[in-house]
């Protein structure tokens, strides 16, 4: 019987970070991929020699091959060049989309059956280069991009409240950067919206600080960017689609229609399962609404334009 395997390229601080969590679950073998020769295989090793400490039964291996990923059912790109201080995703676009269509071809030569999650950034075009170079159903070719957004507005927010981060949902939308959309209405604490519990002017202070969650952390490490949070969103991706939880969740994705928007990909609302996206959920928004979602997939269809692949 085959063996459920996720394949992570590239051993950096998200990619490691994400073995280390996808193992700890314990339900699947992880390959790390590095081009560093040692690189992953040192990680990997590390990590599972804490097995028996942790108790987790899985295996977890580097390598620098990427015929070590074959027959993966879940590949997860991370690799890519970072941001750092005073860079924007865009200026991270054009070196970003050589790579991910270089690791985009191989891992597909392998794995023609996998679905794809891209973390490289900008993070909404990079899931359109691996989109189009894959060849794939827009199913099969999700990205980062709510789960962890979403995930830093409802920490800013329990601690605005003093509520315990469990009881606050929320979504973001749009654009995984400047152009993210979020809209205070859906934002609640135990079922009551936020815009009923703080006033105005606080929610717009926790709004703009979630626009700039990255950087802000990247600000403050100064030498690298987030990777224990961006870690744990794409760990409950690959688990919704592994374990078929059809959980939703707000990803980077292909729209063909939905919020009559074609052609672009953004952050939206996915039921995830077995094959990929199941379902793209639409969420009844206002007209105002439509058009600021339609602003920040302009955004990103800007970059998409620019794409030579």
């Amino acid at each position: 019987m085959k063996k459920t395997k996720i394949s992570i390229i590239g051993a950096g601080n998200v990619g490691a970070g994400l073995g280390q969590r996808l193992i700890e679950k314990d339900f699947a073998d992880i390959v790390l991929v590095d081009i560093v020769e040692g690189l992953p295989q040192g990680k990997a090793l590390d990590i599972l020699e804490s097995g028996p400490i942790v108790g987790f039964s899985h295996c977890i291996s580097g390598s620098n091959n990427y015929a070590d990923t074959a027959d993966s059912d879940v590949v997860v790109i991370t690799s890519g060049a970072a941001r750092k201080p005073g860079m924007t995703r865009e200026d991270l676009l054009k070196i970003n989309t050589g790579i991910v269509s270089s690791v985009t071809k191989e891992a597909v030569k392998y794995s023609p059956d996998c679905v794809i999650i891209v973390v490289a950034n900008p993070v909404d075009a990079m899931t359109w280069v691996a989109y189009k170079t894959s060849c794939f159903p827009r199913s099969r070719v999700i990205g980062l991009s709510g789960v962890l957004d979403g995930a830093r507005f409802a920490t800013f927010i329990a601690q605005a409240t003093n509520a315990p981060v469990t009881d606050v949902s929320c979504y973001v939308l749009g654009e995984h950067g400047a152009g993210m959309v979020i809209f205070p209405r859906l934002a609640k604490v135990n079922g009551i919206p936020i815009t009923e519990i703080l006033p105005k002017e606080t929610i717009d202070t926790l709004t703009q600080r979630a626009i700039n969650g990255g950087a802000e952390i990247v600000g403050l490490l100064k030498t690298s960017s987030a990777f224990y949070a961006p870690s744990a969103a794409v760990a409950r991706m690959a688990e919704a689609i592994i374990k078929n939880t059809q959980e939703v969740l707000p990803c980077a994705a292909v729209l063909s229609g939905e919020y009559n928007l074609k052609d672009v990909v953004i952050g939206v609302p996915l039921k995830l399962g077995q094959g990929g996206v199941q379902e793209v959920i639409s969420i009844e928004l206002t007209p105002d609404e439509l058009s600021t979602l339609a602003a920040s997939a302009e955004a990103v269809k800007k970059q998409i334009d620019t794409i030579t692949i």
